[in-house]
């Protein structure tokens, strides 16, 4: 297989975080900067850590990914960001209360001068939250214009040769797909018309950074790109983009116990979920509209994966119930705890019981760094539009409307590894051998 003509990694990559100041985006910048200092190991992340194997098993060629695809180095990633609250990464991150202040102190210098720029944002769309450190915008264009110039200000003044978006911040009110976001035409059109019930601010920022060349990485569930407007706008531009909502703690447990029920055909009456979460997160979804952008994302997963109206004798009346409690004792500490009543031979029911007692940002902090590395590298690839071999990565992995989502943790792992090997040149794995 012919290598593909890839840019070569050079010069500083910025790496623009939306929600800087978040326990999320602290914990996935300060494990960065304490890895590269080799003070940390990045535990969780695929491009850090994970091996890739390449030809016949006989030929037992298991290399790093990151020996053998071209990733920016981490010594060249540039931090940035914004945050409704003006306090710099390293207030932030002890605000968040999520690592020790030891981990801190390693990277105290570079946290400290990482200070965030005013965030666009709309109180009206994320309820719980009231933030000081905001642009003032006559129109939601204008708001836009104000992030596109934040992106070329950083660009140069950190001497970036490239740069990424990642959205680390919270999850907006729900939104459902209406006409201002079924073409670009319309978007531009009701963003000039500061249709402020149909443009949220995280598509003033996805938009700036598509507009400036820029991947943009959706890490809630927002609407935000997952719109016909912004499938075109990125085509257009040549921008690769992906989301959405981080897959961290109880939904990548759905991805890996659903497939073990459908491979040996069990049957599922039912599985209730239920989270407590006491962080920022955990206090913006205690608002039922921002929950329902969540809810809806959590939900979609068991379907696409069993396929009901295949086997609607095993899946065809499941009744799935996902409810999050904001408990502010447990800070960052989810516990997800999840009660499935499956059916075996002959009809007989059997139950399993899951508790997971996850770090919510431990998890998504290398989700992150993946993401950065690999959207960058799509970028030099001259990839554009969806990234669905990154859905890995995601609750609910964006797709247009011709394609149906890969849910299944393994096939997603599969198709990750399979694009990987494309890009150097090397055969694709049908495990056949």
């Amino acid at each position: 297989m012919q290598k593909m003509e890839v840019k070569e990694a050079k010069g500083k990559l910025g790496v623009l975080v939306v929600g800087v100041g978040g326990a999320v985006a602290t914990t996935f910048i300060v494990g960065t900067l304490a890895v590269r200092k080799g003070l940390a190991k990045p535990i969780g992340s695929l491009t850090q850590l994970a091996t890739i194997r390449l030809g016949k098993r006989t030929e037992n060629r298991f290399p790093k990914i990151k020996d053998v695809v071209p990733l920016a180095d981490l010594d060249d990633l540039v931090f940035g960001g914004w945050d409704i609250f003006e306090e710099d990464v390293y207030a932030a991150a002890r605000h968040a209360e999520v690592l020790t202040e030891k981990d801190l102190d390693g990277v105290k210098d570079e946290l400290e001068a990482i200070k965030p720029m005013k965030a666009a944002f709309d109180q009206n769309w994320v309820k719980r939250l009231h933030g000081t450190n905001v642009k003032q915008a006559s129109t939601r264009w204008d708001l836009m214009e104000q992030v596109r110039e934040d992106i070329r200000n950083f660009k140069a003044a950190n001497n970036c040769d490239r740069m990424v978006v990642i959205w680390a911040a919270s999850t907006e009110i729900y939104l459902p797909l209406s006409e201002e976001h079924k073409s670009l035409e319309a978007l531009q059109q009701a963003m000039k018309d500061n249709k402020t019930d149909k443009i949220s601010p995280s598509m003033c920022y996805a938009y700036a950074a598509i507009a400036e060349g820029v991947p943009f990485i959706m890490g809630a569930p927002n609407l935000c790109l997952d719109m016909p407007a912004m499938w075109e706008f990125s085509k257009q531009q040549n921008v690769p983009i992906c989301g959405k909502d981080f897959k961290t703690g109880q939904t990548m447990m759905k991805t890996v116990l659903s497939p073990m029920l459908k491979t040996r055909m069990l049957g599922l009456e039912g599985w209730f979920s239920t989270n407590i979460l006491g962080n920022r997160d955990g206090e913006v979804l205690d608002d039922p509209d921002s929950f329902k952008t969540k809810e809806v994302s959590k939900l979609s997963v068991i379907d696409t994966i069993l396929q009901p109206d295949v086997y609607p004798e095993l899946y065809g009346n499941i009744y799935h119930k996902v409810r999050i409690n904001y408990y502010p004792p447990r800070k960052d500490n989810k516990e997800g705890w999840d009660n499935i009543d499956i059916i075996g031979w002959m009809g007989y029911p059997m139950q399993l019981k899951v508790d997971f007692l996850c770090r919510d940002s431990i998890l998504a902090a290398p989700l992150c760094l993946d993401l950065v590395l690999f959207t960058d590298l799509a970028q030099r690839c001259g990839f554009s539009g969806i990234q669905s071999w990154l859905s890995f990565y995601f609750k609910s992995p964006m797709h247009d409307f011709e394609h149906i989502p890969e849910h299944d943790l393994f096939i997603q792992h599969t198709i990750l590894k399979n694009t990987l090997r494309k890009i150097i040149g090397e055969d694709t794995l049908d495990y056949l051998d």
